[in-house]
């Protein structure tokens, strides 16, 4: 089936692809898939499972997946487990050369065991500097410094490069500082926008090739949640200069209430310039989505969408047990956690 890449991005009730699961995702509105962890069994299942959701239509969906190690990591058995990003940030403070090649070989590992049973993108790297305040981003965050955050960033996205992986960046301009969930409340950050300089430094400073706004609201910026806020995406456009991907955040989490129901929530992102629209954990809203939303769809933000899959082949799972930059990742991670 010939079909653009529609805004939504959507997700599964379990291991296996149902009927209707396959019928939504050939909806003109859908444009990618979304796994956690209930989709995973093996790397095996996995790959059978992505070769399937590949195979409706063309292009292909994109797949993608929260997988940044430590405790965001959605495959766990079978996969190279993974450090939290603040062990490269303490590792960055001992040894500062040391700490980049280690995270270029821990985001090869992270990229190519994904591509190798089908998924397509990770939404990392986190950019959210650590101000000690959210327990949510924590030791998810690399570090306190901007120019740390930099530095170890732009060589986990050279590792996920050299993977043939694009890179996220989240959560846009900087979650660290609010100390409340937006997975189940609405964070509000009153700092003005002068202040929030070194959370901006990443996004001006990496090349990335997506980017996730934060279900945030700046209150001296603007009084809508950053992906909500053609403020603050003008801001990422226009000043910063990002061209790639903008993802909405979960819309159906807590942080996204504001906008509304389901489609006026996606019509708020939408609105505000957010490419693909994530809706997970919300079956019934998808179907609410799929049957009453009409947005205007635009064949712009659906070759920007489609520039997300990987252009290069992908080493399999046995191909990668002689790959020497993998097995270097895969000690560089085991050496991460034991010490």
């Amino acid at each position: 089936m010939n079909l653009p890449l529609g805004p939504l991005m959507i997700d599964l009730a379990g291991p296996q692809l149902s009927d209707l699961e396959s019928e939504r995702l050939c909806h003109p509105l859908v444009g990618g898939l979304i796994l956690f962890s209930r989709n995973y069994e093996s790397p095996h299942q996995l790959a059978q499972l992505t070769a399937a959701v590949h195979a409706l239509r063309s292009p292909a969906l994109p797949i993608g997946i929260d997988h940044e190690g430590g405790r965001v990591q959605r495959c766990r058995t079978g996969f190279t487990r993974l450090p939290a990003m603040r062990r490269l940030g303490e590792l960055w403070d001992q040894d500062r050369q040391a700490a980049l090649l280690a995270a270029r070989r821990v985001a090869y590992v992270l990229a190519a065991e994904l591509r190798a049973c089908g998924v397509d993108l990770s939404f990392t790297p986190v950019l959210d500097l650590d101000w000690g305040r959210s327990s949510v981003i924590g030791d998810r965050s690399f570090h306190s410094d901007p120019t740390a955050v930099v530095e170890l960033a732009g060589a986990l996205i050279e590792g996920l490069h050299r993977a043939g992986m694009i890179a996220c960046g989240k959560h846009f301009p900087g979650h660290g500082w609010v100390e409340a969930d937006s997975h189940v409340a609405l964070p509000i950050d009153e700092r003005r926008l002068d202040e929030l300089t070194p959370d901006l430094e990443p996004y001006r400073r990496l090349g990335l090739d997506a980017v996730m706004p934060a279900h945030v609201i700046y209150r001296q910026v603007d009084h809508r949640p950053a992906g909500f806020s053609p403020i603050w995406i003008r801001l990422l456009r226009d000043e910063v200069g990002f061209d790639g991907v903008i993802f909405s955040d979960d819309l159906s989490m807590a942080g996204a209430s504001v906008a509304g129901g389901i489609v006026e929530r996606c019509t708020a992102a939408c609105n505000a310039g957010c490419d693909l629209l994530l809706v997970c954990n919300s079956p019934d809203a998808v179907g609410e989505l799929l049957t009453n939303w009409q947005p205007r769809l635009d064949p712009v933000r659906a070759q920007r969408v489609q520039r997300l899959l990987p252009s290069t082949p992908a080493l399999d799972w046995a191909g990668l047990q002689h790959d020497s930059t993998y097995l270097a990742g895969v000690a560089a991670a085991t050496q991460l956690l034991s010490t």
